[in-house]
């Protein structure tokens, strides 16, 4: 049960990620969180955030930002990356997932979710049947009600980690 809160990658951070990497695997398209994704909560899309999503569409991928935020934010920061994007998505609900799967033609199978988020990003993702990738925030300034799911969220990484440690030591002992 547990592994359902689990994402398929933790790492660093979004600009970490290998999208080659993952275009060469089939995937066409690749979801965002925005708020501590990409940029500090709140903040403008930065010449960092413009760039990955310039790279992204010269590698080939579609890209949609899923926001729970309001309008107004959402549109600006896509505008400046040249995204489409979803608001007031109601994640973890799966229908802001489908719903931009749908405006981009893609599926479960070819779309990727980046988030930093287990109980909004992770668990949206895997109720839409997506691949996730979560990331750290960017930064630790955040709302109140964010703060809260952060302290259960560190008992889940902290299993996740400890079982994929034991993964990992287990392909290690099969190719040696």
């Amino acid at each position: 049960m547990i592994n359902f809160l689990y994402p398929n990658a933790y790492l660093d951070s979004t600009f970490a990620i290998d999208y080659e990497g993952y275009y060469q695997k089939g995937y066409r398209a690749v979801l965002f969180d925005i708020d501590n994704t990409l940029v500090p909560h709140g903040a403008p899309a930065d010449d960092r955030a413009i760039a990955l999503f310039e790279r992204l569409h010269q590698i080939g991928f579609k890209t949609c930002l899923i926001s729970n935020n309001e309008k107004p934010r959402v549109k600006s920061f896509c505008d400046r990356v040249g995204s489409n994007y979803i608001y007031k998505a109601g994640k973890p609900k799966p229908s802001g997932f489908r719903k931009a799967m749908k405006l981009l033609g893609t599926r479960p199978d070819n779309t990727l979710f980046v988030g930093d988020q287990i109980f909004t990003d992770v668990i949206g993702a895997r109720l839409a049947g997506m691949r996730c990738v979560m990331v750290k925030p960017i930064h630790p300034k955040e709302e109140i009600q964010i703060v809260l799911k952060r302290i259960p969220e560190r008992a889940i990484l902290f299993f996740y980690k400890r079982k994929k440690k034991k993964l990992d030591r287990r392909k290690r002992k099969g190719k040696d």
